[in-house]
This record gives structure tokens, C-alpha cells and sequence, in this order.
């Protein structure tokens, strides 16, 4: 490690796809800035998150924890107060100046107090509890209108404060409980907001701003929180148009037999190929910041997402499912001391930027953390990292070697948040009784998710399935 610890710029979206870049030639998707950081660095394309929903899958990254050691089993628990929180390591004993703006949602609020997202209007609630020295944080776009909604249309947190002073609060709303009534995945209508007061583009200039005032003296860490591509996919007049001037055509939906046509799925698509665009505008701009600052050549950049998104993928949309499309993200590091090489399909989990963070900061992880530093991997200091990576939610767990996926406790019928309702915490006997009723099932990837495999590879099914087995042993249902 060089002697003055890197920045780190962590920029973490909200609900990505992972293969939605433009480095991958089948998507006709524009991320040109994730492009150039992939270039200087490496696209880890083989990444899943250990938990896909939002609270889970943060509260895993920021504990350095799987999901079952984590116990935030959902959206809505509240993350336990002697969690272990990287921030406060980075803070507290590295000296470095912590920032954060956006969606800090690891399970409750900032300050630990009801209500449930409410983060303040000035954003900082909690700050300190985190482990952050500066903060802007907010509310998730769907929580902030259901909190000003709740509160006779007075603004809880920082976004709609924003948007109240403005005067566009109040029809925001009403564009947001349209799409709620026309259907929130395939209302594809432009959003009435301008530009300037985009969502993502807020929160991105709130980070710009915590940038400007971060210190020189000392290293720096920022979190850029955004919220896109997390549904309603409301993009302003401008993006409606990016896909639509010309059309651009999208593969459609894998094994969708939906009452959905065609071109509602190019439009919803469309949509979202102009949200992850925005979003790489984001990061384009968050870089050119770092540059100015003369920072770039000591900064870390790591780009990434909670979760994915499955898009009518398998009749099914959000997250939620151990399908790749749900549990797999993208995931792409450049900085000093990654050797610039490429794709990499090695199996990798977002758990593992815990330890990461914490070994550039100059710190040691620990042994109690499940977490493991990718610093020599990306250094090509080792050839080799994990063989498996897991994840879970609810009743389900899988195990992941880069091409075999085995879940256990899954039943495609009775999906979590589908019409046959599944709860997101299923207390511990429940889970592991599911788990010993429904069958285990092994998918191939160069296939698809949908037929088992496990007689036509059995000693794959042997193999995964132990170490399954020897990963929930490790953790506590």
C-alpha cells in the first residue's frame, strides 16, 4: 500500500441489472463514463449482492456480514445498534473525512427513531451514529412521498423540502400516484419535473457539494446513494427522448408469458436504458469533480448496485428472487493499485467491499467478518478469490460458482411480494422447515432459471449443495 491511504469514491445505484452497460454489446444502452472507468480498471461481471432488497443487502455491505449473521431479513427490521458499521472503522481510526448523500437505507432511519426512512429535512439525522463527518442523506423516492403524503403535505425529508420550495412538490406527487393507478411498471409518461430538480440529479449535486467542503489535508471516503433505476421509472422530458429519437429496440423479457405487449415492454425499457444512462452521467460528473480536485490519480472509484431488477424477466418484476437478473449487479473498480484488466467472470459477491474499504483505508478487517478484501485480487497479487458466493432472503439461500447456481427453500409460485404472498422475515423454524420441503433446485446459467438441473449434474449438485449446507452452519437462522 502506498503510504497515504487512497480517497474512495463509492457509488452505489438503486435496483441495476447487472449486464445493463454499455460494455456488453447486446444491450443498446449508453454508460460511456462506466465504460472509461472499466478501461482503467476491471468490470467484475459475475457480481450478485448477498440479500436482493435494499436494507438487506446495504446492511450485509456496511456490517461486512452475510445475511443471516446481518439479521436484517427485510425492509422493514431495524438494523440491530451494535452492528458493526465500516464507516465508524474509516472515521474513527483511519482519520478519514466521511461523506454521504442519498439513500442511506441499511433497515431503519438514521437516528434510529421512528419515523421508519425519516432522515431530516437537513439531511444530516444520524450522522454520527453512522460513522459519517458530512452527510446529506434522504428518503428513498417512495418513502419521501408517502412521508409528506402522511403529514398533511408537509415535507419530511431534505428531497421534498427541495421540491416544496420550488413549488413542484405537490405535482410530484400526483405524478407519482398516477403511476401507482396506471401501473407502476408500465406507466413509461415523462415526469413534469425539469431537469435541475431530477432525483438523482439532486442528489448527485448534493454530493458535489460535500466534495467541494472535504478537506485536503486528510483522505477522503464519499458514498453517492442514488436512486434510479428503482421503480417508478419517471425520467424527465429530455430522457423520454434519449431512446425514443430515434427508437432504440431492447431484447425483451426472457420466458414472459404476461398480458403485456410487445412495445409496453420496449417502452419500459426505453425508460429504463434512460435511467441508467442518467446514471452514468452521475458518475461522470462525480469523476470530473475528483479530477478537478487533482484527486483522480489517488482515488479509488467503485461502482455498484444493491440489487437488480428482473424487469419481466420470468414473468416477475423488482427483486426479491434468487434469479440472476434480481441478485446480480454490476460491479466495476479502478484506482490506484487495480491493474487495469478487463472482464472478469470470477463468481464475487458486493460483500466483499467491506474489507475492501477497510484495507485501503490501512486498517486490518478482522477475522469476525465474512467479508473478504479484494485489494490483492485487484492488484493481481492473487489469481484467485472466492470459488462460491451466497445470498438469501426470506425463506430461500443459494450458492453461486460463476455458472451453477443451487437454491434451496425457493418456490417460484409463491414468490415474495407476488400474487401468492411470501413475507420477507420468515422466522427461523418456518425457514428451515420451507427449506426441507421444497426440493433443491440447480439452475445453469449458460442455460436458464427455469429448468433444474440437478439429475443431469449430480456431483455439482453434491458438491453445491454441501457447501451450502457448511455456510448455514457458519451463520444463525
Amino acid at each position: 500500500m502506498p503510504d497515504k491511504c487512497p480517497n474512495i469514491l463509492f457509488v452505489q445505484t438503486d435496483q441495476q441489472r447487472p449486464e445493463w452497460v454499455e460494455m456488453n454489446p447486446d444491450i443498446p444502452v449508453r454508460t460511456p463514463h462506466l465504460r472509461e472507468l472499466a478501461e482503467r480498471g476491471v468490470w467484475l461481471a459475475n457480481t450478485i449482492c448477498p440479500s436482493p432488497v435494499c436494507a438487506p443487502s446495504r446492511a450485509c455491505l456496511v456490517s461486512g456480514q452475510e445475511y443471516d449473521r446481518t439479521r436484517v431479513w427485510g425492509n422493514s427490521t431495524y438494523a440491530p445498534e451494535n452492528m458493526f458499521k465500516y464507516h465508524l472503522r474509516l472515521r474513527d481510526e483511519a482519520g478519514y473525512h466521511v461523506m454521504g448523500a442519498g439513500k442511506h437505507h441499511v433497515g431503519n432511519n438514521q437516528s434510529g427513531n421512528p419515523p421508519r426512512f425519516h432522515c431530516g429535512i437537513d439531511g444530516c439525522q444520524g450522522m454520527e451514529k453512522w460513522g459519517f463527518s458530512d452527510a446529506i442523506f434522504n428518503a428513498g423516492l417512495n418513502q419521501a412521498t408517502i412521508l409528506m403524503r402522511n403529514n398533511e403535505m408537509v415535507p419530511q425529508d431534505a428531497y421534498m423540502a427541495f421540491l416544496h420550495a420550488r413549488g413542484l412538490a405537490e405535482e410530484h406527487i400526483a405524478d407519482y400516484m398516477r403511476r401507482s393507478r396506471e401501473g407502476v411498471w408500465t406507466a413509461t409518461f415523462p415526469t413534469t419535473l425539469p431537469d435541475n430538480a431530477y432525483f438523482d440529479t439532486w442528489i448527485t449535486n448534493n454530493a458535489l457539494a460535500l466534495l467541494n467542503r472535504a478537506p485536503d489535508d486528510r483522505p477522503w471516503y464519499l458514498e453517492v446513494n442514488l436512486q434510479n433505476p428503482h421503480h417508478p421509472w419517471d425520467i424527465t422530458e429530455s430522457m423520454h427522448r434519449w431512446y425514443r429519437e430515434p427508437p432504440v429496440e431492447f431484447p425483451l423479457p426472457r420466458f414472459n408469458t404476461e398480458d403485456i405487449a410487445p412495445e409496453t415492454h420496449q417502452e419500459v425499457r426505453r425508460n429504463w436504458a434512460a435511467t441508467v444512462e442518467h446514471l452514468d452521467l452521475c458518475l461522470g460528473s462525480l469523476v470530473e469533480r475528483v479530477r478537478e480536485r487533482g484527486d483522480l490519480d489517488d482515488t479509488i472509484i467503485v461502482f455498484t448496485s444493491d440489487h437488480g431488477e428482473m424487469l419481466g424477466d420470468y414473468d416477475q418484476w423488482q427483486k426479491l428472487s434468487p434469479l440472476q437478473a434480481s441478485v446480480g449487479v454490476p460491479l466495476v473498480i479502478a484506482g490506484p493499485g487495480v491493474e487495469a484488466s478487463g472482464r472478469d467472470d470470477a463468481p464475487m459477491t458486493t460483500l466483499d467491499l467491506t474489507a475492501s474499504f477497510l484495507e485501503w483505508g490501512g486498517l486490518t478487517p478482522g477475522d469476525d467478518l465474512d467479508s473478504r478484501s479484494l485489494v490483492d485480487y485487484l492488484g493481481a497479487r492473487a489469481r484467485r478469490h472466492r470459488d462460491l458466493v451466497f445470498s438469501g432472503l426470506s425463506a430461500w439461500r443459494m450458492v453461486f460458482d460463476g455458472r451453477f447456481k443451487l437454491v434451496r427453500g425457493y418456490d417460484p409460485a409463491k414468490r415474495i411480494g407476488g400474487d401468492v404472498f411470501e413475507p420477507m422475515h420468515v422466522l427461523a423454524d418456518e425457514t428451515e422447515r420451507l427449506q426441507r420441503e421444497r426440493p433443491q433446485l440447480l439452475f445453469d446459467l449458460q442455460r436458464n432459471e427455469r429448468v433444474d438441473v440437478a439429475a443431469e449434474f449430480p456431483q455439482v449438485f453434491r458438491r453445491l449443495s454441501a457447501a451450502l449446507d457448511e455456510h448455514l452452519a457458519h451463520g444463525t437462522l
